[in-house]
């Protein structure tokens, strides 16, 4: 479902007692704002309750006046809220180093308005996908790694994406780990895309590894990084079926496609702000 372009978006999350629902489209109603689409969830397992709502403005819509409304109604339900504004755009960064395939299926989404971002800039370990990125337009950053010194590399690349005033990082299939210290300043608004495959398959060439284990599902997962690799908490997957006459090259060119919609799929719930942390995991509404 896509964003109306004339909404606001409010989210919020407290834990679960009565009348969290009826705080928020109470006060709503009585600012005079048409609620356009509503989704909340109670977590009964961690006691946590989860809205987003996007509504149109009145006519005398004052946002710092909504906001320490909003603030004072759900003190006593210690309700965390943000406020998106109509036609927001966030400021991304995206992070490549050779596929080149999630970066330009971003850049052609970015292009056509089917994600409402700002992509700022794009950093690479190698030069190989400047041209890509040039013909955007977009500013690219070639920072080669030094494995004797890594956090110099580093440095630099955190440099690029706080003089960017980046929202969003997405590593789009950027073949290198983090460090702890990067990992921990990225944490919640980070995404990274890589192949899901059963068994696991680790190291070089999975889908020639699941090809001879006769693999019957290939995929991805799309997820916010931390420190655990791969195992941050999960945003979406995707997954389709093989079967015997499916070479590597077949597992490759599937596994590309899958990565390209479930990366976007993660950046869009993003980017709308559907996706509310949940300790280790997500929530999407």
């Amino acid at each position: 479902m896509s964003r109306a372009p004339d909404t606001w978006i409010l989210t919020a999350d407290c834990p679960s007692l009565l009348g969290t629902v009826d705080v928020v489209t109470r006060y709503l109603y009585e600012q005079h704002c048409y609620v356009t689409e509503h989704h909340s969830f109670d977590d009964r397992l961690s006691g946590r309750f989860f809205i987003r709502v996007e509504f149109r403005q009145s006519d005398d819509f004052d946002e710092a006046r909504f906001r320490a409304g909003l603030a004072e109604r759900g003190e006593a339900f210690g309700m965390l809220f943000e406020l998106t504004a109509p036609k927001h755009r966030p400021k991304v960064v995206i992070m490549v180093s050779k596929a080149d395939h999630c970066l330009n299926d971003l850049l052609y989404r970015q292009r056509i308005g089917q994600l409402s971002m700002d992509v700022v800039a794009v950093i690479s370990n190698h030069p190989d996908l400047e041209p890509l990125a040039q013909w955007h337009r977009i500013p690219y950053y070639h920072f080669a790694l030094d494995p004797h010194d890594k956090p110099a590399q580093e440095r630099k690349v955190l440099q690029v994406i706080e003089e960017a005033g980046a929202e969003l990082v997405i590593l789009a299939r950027y073949m290198q780990v983090l460090s702890p210290e990067l990992c921990r300043k990225l944490d919640g608004w980070a995404i990274n895309i890589h192949h899901s495959l059963l068994p696991g398959f680790k190291g070089a060439k999975p889908y020639h590894q699941a090809y001879n284990k006769g693999v019957k599902l290939v995929g991805a997962t799309a997820h916010y990084i931390n420190n655990d690799l791969d195992e941050g908490p999960i945003i979406a997957q995707g997954v389709e079926s093989v079967d015997h006459s499916h070479y590597p090259e077949d597992l490759i060119a599937k596994g590309r496609d899958i990565e390209c919609l479930t990366l976007a799929r993660a950046v869009g719930y993003h980017i709308e702000r559907r996706v509310f942390l949940n300790a280790n995991r997500t929530v999407v509404l």
